[in-house]
């Protein structure tokens, strides 16, 4: 299970960009963030506003999903991860400074953080065989 863990993070340390899904009753949302991420915690920390449709929505609802992709047309380099998990206001220090240092800038915009606590992790790597899924649930460890 480790090792998948490795892949998986491997892939996530290479990107900065999550496409976030939120739904409340029947009302869904997708959106673009930029995040970090820290393999310990296995979270990832992402800067929105209180106004936001998606923070609206994990105020009453905080299971999210969501997706890092490689973006490509070449079927035997398609990578991506899918993920689920509950998402809140960040309260933990180090996660913050992890933030600030993936993205420095965003310090000034003094940016309300949230963490995502992922609670399980879907990889697709065509480079190990077409449509190779590599699953990771945390309670596995």
């Amino acid at each position: 299970m480790q090792k998948n863990l490795e892949k998986i993070v491997s892939f996530l340390d290479n990107h900065h960009v999550m496409t976030l899904a939120t739904s409340i009753y029947d009302e869904v949302s997708a959106c673009s963030l930029f995040y970090a991420f820290d393999r310990d915690e296995l979270s990832f920390i992402v800067a929105s506003s209180d106004d936001t449709l998606h923070i609206n929505h994990i105020k009453l609802n905080p299971k999210i999903a969501g997706n890092i992709l490689l973006e490509t047309q070449t079927i035997g380099k398609i990578k991506g991860v899918q993920f689920r998990g509950t998402m809140s206001e960040l309260e933990d220090d180090k996660l913050k400074k992890i933030y600030f240092t993936d993205f420095p800038y965003a310090r000034a915009l003094l940016p309300k953080l949230w963490q995502i606590k992922v609670t399980y992790f879907k990889m697709t790597d065509n480079k190990l065989g077409f449509g190779k899924k590599i699953i990771f649930e945390p309670s596995s460890l």
